[in-house]
This record gives C-alpha cells, sequence and structure tokens, in this order.
C-alpha cells in the first residue's frame, strides 16, 4: 500500500465501483425473475440461469480486481468532518459489503456444483466450468438457502450503502461526487 493515502479514487477503481454495483442489481433482479419462470419454458429457464451465473462470475472478477487495487493504491481517507463512529461504521459496512460480494458468488458456484441436476455453468455462454464438487440434494438443499440469503443481504447492504451515501451527498459531502468523478 502507498505510504499516504490517494487524494481520490482511480477511474479504474470508480469503473470497477459502478461496474459491480450495476452487476449485483441486475443480477438480484435476474435471480427474482429466473425462479419464477416454470419449468414449460426451459429454454429460457436455462438461458436465465445461465445469465445469471455469467454475471456472478464477471462480478467476483471485478471485486477481486478492486480488491487488488485496494491493496496496491489504498483508499481516499474518509471526510475529517465525520464522527470516530461513523468512520468506524464505515469501514465494517464496507468489510460487510466486500466479504459478501466474494461469498454470494462462491455460495452459488458450490450451489450449482453440489445440484442433483448437474445442469454445467457454461462461462461467456460456450465453456463449460467444471463442478469441483460430487452432487449431493442435502448439500445442494441448505446452500440454495445460503446462496438467497446471503444475496438478500447483499442487497440490503449495497442498498444501506448507496442510501448513506445520498444522504451523506445531501449533507454536502463530497463522498458520492468523488466515486462518481474523481
Amino acid at each position: 500500500m502507498a505510504n499516504s493515502p490517494p487524494a481520490s479514487w482511480s477511474a479504474a477503481q470508480r469503473w470497477l465501483h459502478w461496474l459491480v454495483a450495476f452487476g449485483v442489481l441486475f443480477d438480484f433482479a435476474l435471480s427474482w425473475v429466473m425462479t419464477r419462470v416454470g419449468d414449460n419454458q426451459a429454454l429460457l429457464k436455462f438461458a436465465l440461469y445461465q445469465v445469471h451465473k455469467n454475471v456472478g462470475v464477471f462480478v467476483l472478477a471485478a471485486v477481486l480486481a478492486r480488491l487488488v487495487m485496494l491493496a496496491c493504491r489504498g483508499r481516499p481517507d474518509l471526510p475529517a468532518d465525520l464522527s470516530a463512529m461513523n468512520k468506524r461504521l464505515a469501514l465494517i459496512g464496507h468489510a460487510t459489503l466486500y466479504a459478501l460480494l466474494v461469498i454470494v458468488p462462491v455460495l452459488g458456484y458450490l450451489t450449482n456444483s453440489t445440484s442433483p441436476s448437474r445442469i454445467p455453468v457454461l462461462f461467456l455462454l460456450a465453456i463449460p466450468v467444471p463442478n469441483l464438487t460430487p452432487p449431493s440434494e442435502a448439500w445442494y438443499d441448505l446452500l440454495v438457502q445460503l446462496h438467497r440469503l446471503t444475496a438478500i443481504a447483499l442487497f440490503l447492504t449495497a442498498l444501506a450503502h448507496a442510501l448513506i451515501a445520498v444522504i451523506h451527498h445531501r449533507r454536502g459531502s463530497p463522498i458520492l461526487r468523488h466515486m462518481w468523478r474523481g
């Protein structure tokens, strides 16, 4: 990490932030649609699940890239006018977001990997991703629920993050502006 924090987020950090935000929002909305498509529309259901899985892979890759950038470049200091408690809460919130951004797609992969149906993940809708676990109905049932609950937790945490950023923005803080324009 750099000796002193950067003055602002880099263009790559900002771009990846918004790419991840859009990916999470898109995949969360898609999950509600794809789980409601009936088995009588098997091809549509298969396609929606494949898009969902691919977006999850890209979100995970973008999050890992963000974490590498964060480790190498660092992050700008939080505004000096934030209280110590708000700074701690911000750090806890960001750590929670990053943890969920890694956990949710990993649980999604494990859910697919343990599925008794053995429907493959097709990366880029063409390249089969191998399953690293044998099928297990018991593990699958547990992982489906864990993936769903952590995805909801991710969505709610991201929503809270966005609302807090807007509140700070409306109070004159430059936090949101820095993430948008640098």
